[in-house]
């Protein structure tokens, strides 16, 4: 084989590869061996998952330890809406045959991510993953939007806090309507205006830093405990 005839065929294997990550929108392989590797461990009935976006995703990256000690499994992922945490819920949290699902899902929509946003949309995605859930016997706790009143990387996207709360208002109503236990993040976290995120828990106005984690923390291990 020439060296020209090897760099060819390097590059279409590239170039292959690069097509499939494009195709995989909803990134449904990121957490494949992650997840394979967890499905080869003995499961003692009292997995937890913890299903969202950037603020899941830094959670664990900042907070290992947390996770760790109290047997969480993160599958978070950066920028995401709740449409693509759609598509990979059954590879994400189904198929890791969990007791409890933790769902924090909203705000990249709000954000318009992944096009114009439509609350009706949003709030059937998440509809949809706790109809799943429910019929895999899996125990549903759904998270509110953290506060939020605008967004560094969409500064054109209006009405920000009133969408937050217009959202949450369904989702908690939604919580009500399927049974599930409904995790107020927004309260403990807002300012004072009752619009932004706080500034002692956040340094961009949308992702919590280490003592917004810390908040979090303490409002999840209480109902996590109850539910194992």
């Amino acid at each position: 084989m020439t060296t020209r005839t090897l760099a060819t065929l390097l590059c279409l294997t590239a170039i292959a590869a690069g097509a499939r990550d494009m195709r995989d929108f909803a990134q449904v392989g990121r957490f494949e061996q992650a997840n394979m590797e967890l499905n080869m461990q003995r499961n003692d009935g009292h997995r937890v998952v913890l299903m969202g976006n950037s603020i899941t995703e830094h959670w664990v990256e900042m907070r290992p330890d947390f996770f760790a000690q109290n047997r969480l499994i993160g599958r978070g992922i950066s920028g995401q809406t709740s449409q693509e945490m759609l598509v990979r819920f059954r590879t994400d949290v189904l198929n890791l045959k969990p007791k409890v699902v933790v769902i924090c899902a909203g705000t990249n929509d709000i954000a318009e991510n992944a096009g114009p946003y439509r609350e009706d949309n949003t709030v059937g995605n998440i509809e949809t993953m706790l109809i799943m859930a429910k019929q895999a016997k899996v125990k549903v706790v759904l998270a509110s939007v953290p506060p939020c009143d605008h967004y560094v990387w969409r500064p054109d996207v209006t009405n920000v806090p009133e969408k937050v709360a217009r959202l949450n208002s369904r989702l908690q109503a939604l919580a009500k309507r399927y049974k599930a236990t409904w995790l107020d993040y927004f309260t403990p976290l807002v300012a004072d205006d009752h619009r932004a995120l706080n500034p002692a828990f956040g340094d961009d106005g949308v992702h919590p830093n280490d003592a917004g984690y810390a908040v979090m923390e303490q409002v999840l291990l209480p109902v996590i405990k109850k539910l194992r």
